[in-house]
């Protein structure tokens, strides 16, 4: 121990040097991690495919594809128009399809009626209807 508080310690590694400091990954980044090399070293899985499904889950699909289509319905009140006529092709227009675009439909806030956007997974279901309800808002019908 070298004598000093882990403020002080802290203090003391924020200086001019030419050595850097590595912070130490969360607990779930290193599990995550040595899960990923046992499953190549065993050779069940692809390390270039593994990158490309990450790559995948992370530019896209997932909320950021919603958070494009309601901005641009904000900007484009011809997109806004389109989307709630016919949600799946005006959704297509933007290069969304498939699994991720199927199906669609889209509705509009109203003074009355406020939409929400819950995951169809019972889990989130349940907390969001439990959020709603804490927070004096009707919980959704599932």
């Amino acid at each position: 121990m070298n004598g000093l508080r882990a403020d002080d310690q802290d203090r003391n590694n924020d200086h001019d040097h030419d050595h850097g400091h590595q912070a130490v990954p969360s607990d779930v980044a290193l599990r995550v991690k040595s899960l990923e090399s046992l499953l190549v070293e065993k050779g069940l899985v692809d390390p270039a495919a593994l990158d490309a499904l990450v790559d995948t889950y992370e530019h896209k699909i997932g909320p950021r594809n919603g958070a494009r289509v309601v901005a641009r319905s904000w900007v484009d009140p011809a997109f806004k128009g389109r989307l709630l006529a016919d949600a799946t092709a005006a959704i297509a227009e933007l290069g969304f399809g498939g699994a991720q675009g199927e199906h669609m439909r889209a509705v509009e806030n109203t003074p009355t009626v406020h939409n929400l956007v819950v995951c169809t997974l019972w889990t989130a279901q349940r907390s969001c209807a439990t959020s709603c309800c804490r927070s004096g808002r009707p919980a959704p019908k599932v």
